[in-house]
């Protein structure tokens, strides 16, 4: 599977790193796993990946850089796909919603986590004891923010970046 993705400035990563230390009995992120995610392309081979990226960028044509600001440690108690509870930064940014709506009419949005249900975060860590994930929720982060001026194409099943893309694309 293939997506479009934002990559995450270093302190975002280190956050993400360092409160995962609390959740030990959960599965974490390695370092410089963390990303943001846009858009699911679908695809699972490189034949494909070329069609993907070439559709994928024509649709970014003119999209300019956009700010976007973690605002705090969220969870989703029950994930549409893989282990819960998912602790996470959760992420505002009006131009990544107006970039992932775009993109909506482009590829068909995943069910429950796309379109509507888009909720933009960095995972910091999937599964464990929710007792443990409650109480990092109710810490107070201060807010990361920074402009997004470079987007990636992120392939899942290898865990890497493919190829980028610079903004205003």
């Amino acid at each position: 599977m293939y997506s479009l993705n934002v990559p995450v400035p270093s302190s975002v990563a280190a956050l993400a790193g360092e409160l995962a230390t609390e959740l030990p009995t959960a599965h974490t992120r390695d370092r410089g796993r963390h990303t943001l995610g846009v858009k699911r392309l679908g695809g699972d081979g490189p034949s494909e990946y070329a069609r993907l990226e070439a559709r994928t960028r024509e649709a970014l044509a003119g999209t300019a850089p956009f700010d976007a600001r973690i605002t705090g440690i969220e969870i989703f108690e029950e994930a549409p796909v893989g282990s819960s509870p998912v602790v996470y930064l959760a992420v505002e940014s009006e131009g990544l919603h107006a970039l992932h709506d775009h993109l909506c009419t482009v590829f068909d949005p995943v069910d429950d986590i796309e379109g509507d249900g888009y909720s933009p975060h960095v995972t910091i860590a999937r599964g464990g004891d929710p007792a443990a994930a409650e109480q990092l929720q109710a810490r107070e982060i201060d807010p990361i923010e920074w402009t997004v001026d470079e987007l990636i194409f992120w392939d899942s099943e290898r865990i890497t970046q493919v190829s980028g893309v610079s903004l205003p694309a």
